[in-house]
C-alpha cells in the first residue's frame, strides 16, 4: 500500500496505484503537504512523527500495522529511516531508546550510520526488498554497510536531472518506481537497474 495526503487529482492517484500496484491509502499528518517525511513503514510496522493526529493514527493501524510514534526530537522519521524488511539504517543522533522500539515496531536490526555524509538516511537513499540507490557520494564503506543491513545491490545515481537526495524525489517499491518529473531518461534506467525493476 501507498500512504497519499488527500486532495491529490484522481490522475495523480491512478498513476502511482497502476505504477506500484498497491492500495492507495489518503490521509493529512497535521497539516503537512508532504507525508512522506513524517511516515515511514515496512511489510511489519510503521513509524510516524509525534505530532500525528489521532485520525491519521487511527488509519494507519486500521491497515493492520504496529505504529510506533516518535518521540525523539529526531521525528521527521521519512527523511532520518531507511527501511525495507531485512533492515532498516537511522540517522546517528537517535536515541537509543528510540532505536529500541523502532527495532520492536518494524521487527528487523536498525544500524545509526550516514550515507554520502548525511545523516538524513532517508533522504539519502531509497531502499526495496529488491535494490538500493543511493547517494553518488556514499563511499565504498558506506555501500558495503548497506548491501549487509538491507540484503540487496546498492547503486548510486540521481534524481529529478542530477538531485543527489534521491529520497526527495523517488518513491518505489518492488513492483515499480514513482519519480520526479524532471528526472532523465538516463537516471530513470539506473533507477530501473538498481531497483531490479526490469
Amino acid at each position: 500500500m501507498a500512504f497519499v495526503r488527500k486532495g491529490l487529482s484522481k490522475k495523480i492517484k491512478n498513476t502511482i496505484i497502476s505504477t506500484l500496484d498497491i492500495e492507495l491509502i489518503e490521509l493529512n499528518i497535521t497539516d503537512a503537504t508532504i507525508i512522506g517525511a513524517l511516515l515511514t513503514f515496512n511489510s511489519n510496522g510503521a513509524i510516524v512523527c509525534d505530532f500525528i493526529d489521532e485520525d491519521a493514527l487511527k488509519t494507519i493501524k486500521n491497515q493492520g500495522f504496529d505504529v510506533c510514534v516518535i518521540t525523539d526530537k529526531i521525528n521527521a522519521v521519512g527523511n532520518d529511516i531507511l527501511v525495507n524488511d531485512t533492515g532498516a539504517l537511522v540517522h546517528p543522533d537517535i536515541k537509543d531508546e528510540t532505536i529500541e522500539e523502532l527495532q520492536k515496531t518494524l521487527r528487523v536490526p536498525v544500524y545509526r550510520g550516514t550515507i554520502g555524509s548525511l545523516k538524513t538516511v532517508g533522504m539519502a537513499a531509497v531502499v526495496t526488498n529488491k535494490g538500493l540507490l543511493c547517494h553518488p557520494k556514499a563511499t565504498d564503506d558506506e555501500k558495503r554497510t548497506l548491501e549487509k543491513i538491507f540484503g540487496v545491490n546498492v547503486m548510486i545515481g540521481t534524481v529529478n536531472h542530477g538531485s543527489p537526495v534521491i529520497g526527495s524525489g523517488l518513491v518505489a517499491n518492488s513492483k515499480g518506481a514513482i519519480c520526479g518529473n524532471l528526472t532523465t531518461g538516463i537516471e530513470m534506467g539506473r533507477i530501473e537497474e538498481a531497483l531490479n525493476l526490469f
